[in-house]
């Protein structure tokens, strides 16, 4: 049988050559397979390719989503830690003051007038949040307290609550208030937070000064207010001194009103320099701008 051929005639221009090229058909057959198979190759790489893409975009959108959920669950965790630790803070109180009651007998202890006036003291605008709920518990204990002593015997509740030289009456540093006592806005985690004292912003290295005459009982960094320094009034006062740049007492010095114990600074979490203030009754932070005299 006589081969079957692909004539292609090549006319190069009008001074060119003409060329003649003869392929056999199988040859050509050949070739449009080969194309057509490249072709088909491309669109199914071309499809995959895509097909990868749109997984690659999806896979992104979840990790996104993943991360802003791992957030949202640690903010949360957070949160139930704090109200946690405020419950069983309360708790504890609250069966402090029950087994005290069941021993108390019948009848209601009687409260010296400068007693309720040091309960009351500063807490009108605390309303019903965490603060005032453990304040109203440790003054229920007070309570029992003195109803412990006999009317008849001596007892630190019978005589002046607290020395004038123990009370606090001025302000640690000279500045402007930026931060006040109770509910806020964390400024690092954006979430809800209990304040429990006053920032009173000042520039670096302003003296701070003890506001009331007491033993410093702590003096060295925390992990949230830098270095800090606390001191003991006694009757159970204390106040707490936060972000201090320098120390300039140390553990165990007595220390009296308007002594230097540091400068002001921006140690620990804080967004610029100010000094964290806080007044503690009983172990219970109160707003300290009741104390916080001209």
């Amino acid at each position: 049988m006589a081969r079957q051929y692909y004539t292609f005639l090549i006319f190069p221009g009008t001074h060119g050559k003409l060329r003649k090229i003869q392929l056999p058909s199988y040859f050509v057959q050949l070739i449009l397979g080969f194309a057509l198979a490249g072709v088909m190759t491309v669109g199914v790489l071309a499809n995959s390719y895509a097909h990868m893409l749109l997984k690659i975009s999806d896979f992104n959108t979840l990790r996104t989503e993943r991360e802003a959920l791992k957030t949202h669950c640690h903010n949360l965790e957070s949160v139930v830690t704090q109200t946690h630790e405020e419950l069983m803070s309360l708790q504890s109180l609250a069966t402090e003051v029950a087994m005290a009651y069941s021993f108390t007998g019948g009848g209601h202890p009687r409260l010296p007038a400068d007693v309720l006036k040091v309960a009351n003291r500063g807490y009108a605008s605390l309303g019903a949040d965490y603060g005032a709920s453990l304040h109203a518990f440790n003054m229920m204990e007070g309570r029992l307290l003195l109803a412990s002593y006999p009317l008849d015997v001596s007892s630190p509740f019978h005589a002046k609550v607290y020395e004038d030289s123990a009370t606090p009456s001025i302000w640690p540093v000279r500045g402007v208030i930026t931060a006040g006592f109770g509910q806020r806005m964390d400024p690092f985690t954006g979430e809800g937070a209990f304040h429990t004292g006053v920032d009173i912003a000042a520039p670096v290295g302003t003296p701070i000064r003890a506001v009331a005459d007491g033993i410093l009982f702590h003096a060295g960094p925390d992990s949230s207010y830098g270095n800090e320094a606390l001191i003991d009034h006694g009757y159970g006062l204390t106040t707490k001194y936060g972000h201090l740049s320098t120390l300039a007492v140390v553990v165990g010095q007595e220390v009296s009103r308007g002594q230097i114990i540091g400068t002001v600074g921006m140690t620990g979490r804080a967004t610029g320099p100010h000094l964290h203030y806080e007044v503690l009754v009983g172990g219970t932070p109160v707003n300290p701008v009741t104390y916080l005299h001209n």
